[in-house]
């Protein structure tokens, strides 16, 4: 009996979107153009992943470091985060069942911004179809360094002992705790790094590089990197039952 595709598909994938400025250079067009499509990108993956009744998908829309771009750049970026976030793009995806989430430092958008996520965060709260995790202004050391932050102050307070700090009392205070950790990660753009991302929840997520600039990543590329997924022998530091116990490897 031959095994139901969807069977195979992650339950969390995260996406790091590189290559929008190469993008547009190739194309003599701004920086700003780049951007522009590859919002159109992540629309058209958002969808491929309502389609295929994926349950999480993280998009690194804009690290911490994304802040020492040049200004105009910047601008721009900060720009298309309100067009994007505008009532109709929002109320598409509402109604799709999709629920939004922001992660990440949001203190130093402009208030305006931060009035929109937190708008849209309220209006599909309680939808209980895809959620889509948007991280921005986002690092996995400012994540962790949170969570650490978190505890220390506990143990100052009182309400904790150091000594009974575990692993699972760390990730109750990462960004995405109560969401299961990415199964797969697809970086486009031709990098082979993580670039400061999840770096907590990436301890035994599977890595999907590809050439792909982000703004050109569809939905067939989007099926590539799933068929690749779905061929992988997940361990988890142990090993494969099908090998001998002399395969160490994670």
């Amino acid at each position: 009996m031959t095994p139901d595709p969807k069977s195979q598909y992650p339950q969390h994938v995260a996406i790091i979107m590189d290559g929008n400025n190469r993008w547009a250079k190739a194309r003599g067009m701004p920086a700003k153009s780049g951007h522009r499509h590859g919002a159109e990108a992540a629309r058209e993956i958002v969808n491929s992943c309502v389609n295929r009744n994926i349950q999480i998908l993280t998009l690194f829309a804009f690290s911490s470091e994304n802040w020492m771009r040049p200004s105009k750049e910047v601008q721009g970026l900060m720009a298309l985060f309100l067009t994007v976030l505008k009532r109709k793009e929002i109320n598409q995806l509402h109604k799709k069942n999709v629920r939004l989430r922001f992660i990440g430092n949001r203190t130093d958008f402009s208030r305006k911004l931060q009035t929109n996520m937190q708008e849209v965060e309220e209006l599909t709260g309680n939808n209980t179809g895809t959620t889509v995790i948007v991280a921005a202004d986002y690092g996995g050391r400012w994540d962790i360094t949170n969570a650490v932050r978190a505890l220390a102050c506990k143990v100052e307070q009182g309400e904790l002992r150091s000594d009974s700090i575990d692993l699972d009392m760390v990730h109750e205070h990462t960004s995405i705790s109560d969401y299961p950790d990415p199964d797969l990660c697809i970086r486009t753009g031709g990098e082979h790094r993580i670039s400061n991302f999840l770096l907590w929840q990436f301890a035994y997520t599977e890595l999907y590089f590809t050439d792909c600039l982000w703004p050109d990543f569809d939905d067939q590329q989007f099926q590539l990197a799933l068929d690749d997924f779905a061929n992988r022998q997940r361990r988890y530091g142990g090993h494969d039952q099908n090998q001998g116990l002399e395969d160490n490897s994670a």
